[in-house]
């Protein structure tokens, strides 16, 4: 009977426990200083000079990425470029073309064989093709290989306008792109739908201090085009590098800079103090604890968290700016 006014006590711990949040944040948070221009969110307004372009070659072949399926995102397939839209009588229909062909490959004259990655690329073989010059495609229709002999014809009205998108970057450079008009990537030379323009930077991002500024168009990074702003955000994604070499556009200039990454600043998010081993790892988070729970550790890719005798509890993540840098 003398145990029941301790009860409540010996309850605490438990209850405590129990009150704190178990979830942590999956990814890091926005950066505060980000910095966008508001002259820059603006569509470009270069029509009357898209409208000057050379027309190139006329195919009657629309493609998109197939990355956009859910087993390229994971790695399953190699990246190939999806036929959507066949032109009716066009030379794409006449060569037997199908919707739904994976384009794979593309071989002109003697010039030997080009694989075939981004939409951008198809743009410059239509751009580059010689009128009335066969060339053989390479495609995947179903699993099995099928070869298509194309000869493409002189374009007389160019492509509808294609809106521009921008993509973030926040944990190596604390940068925004978005895609280059056909002006400006043409005036790059760049097929139209390549090339990445710098249109946001965070304060303290490193690519200040290496002299990028707002407009910029990146046309290479480490000698490869940049036929798409994704081949650049997967070159800044990539583990154990402190720089990359990008190649960039400002006006009529071209120039070349080897421009430095550098990763989130940590913070300590929180300390507070109000069953033998496990061990579970998930797509995103990992957990294990041990001693009756006494002591809890789990992390995500943001955060981090350790719970010691059920009431002490501390961890850390990702802050919302990157790293000061040097210069």
């Amino acid at each position: 009977m003398r145990l029941r006014p301790l009860l409540p006590l010996l309850l605490l711990p438990f209850a405590a426990c129990s009150l704190l949040p178990d979830r942590l944040p999956d990814k890091a948070p926005a950066l505060t200083d980000m910095d966008e221009p508001l002259d820059l969110r603006a569509e470009p307004d270069d029509e009357a000079a898209r409208a000057k372009l050379a027309l190139g070659m006329f195919s009657g072949l629309k493609v998109a990425d197939a990355r956009d399926s859910l087993a390229a995102k994971l790695g399953d397939e190699d990246p190939a470029l999806k036929v959507i839209e066949i032109v009716e009588n066009s030379p794409a229909a006449a060569a037997g073309v199908q919707v739904d062909d994976l384009l794979l490959e593309v071989a002109v004259g003697d010039t030997g064989t080009r694989a075939l990655t981004r939409p951008s690329e198809w743009r410059d073989v239509e751009l580059r093709a010689e009128a009335g010059k066969p060339m053989q495609l390479t495609l995947d229709r179903g699993g099995r290989a099928v070869r298509a002999t194309l000869t493409l014809q002189p374009r007389v009205a160019p492509l509808p306008r294609q809106a521009t998108q921008r993509f973030r970057e926040e944990d190596r450079v604390g940068v925004v792109f978005r895609t280059a008009t056909e002006v400006e990537a043409r005036a790059g030379g760049l097929a139209p739908g390549a090339g990445a323009v710098l249109v946001g930077m965070s304060r303290r991002s490193p690519w200040r201090a290496a002299g990028l500024r707002y407009g910029d168009l990146i046309t290479a990074v480490d000698g490869a085009t940049v036929a798409h702003p994704e081949t650049l955000l997967q070159a800044l994604r990539a583990p154990d590098r402190e720089t990359v070499k990008l190649a960039y556009r400002r006006g009529d200039a071209t120039a070349e800079v080897a421009a430095p990454l550098t990763t989130r600043a940590q913070e300590l998010q929180k300390i507070s103090v109000p069953l033998l081993y496990s061990y579970e790892h998930a797509r995103s988070a990992t957990e294990w604890s041990a001693v009756i729970g006494m002591l809890n550790y789990r992390s995500t890719k943001a955060a981090w968290r350790v719970r010691l005798l059920w009431l002490i509890s501390f961890g850390g993540g990702d802050s919302d700016q990157l790293l000061e840098v040097d210069g």
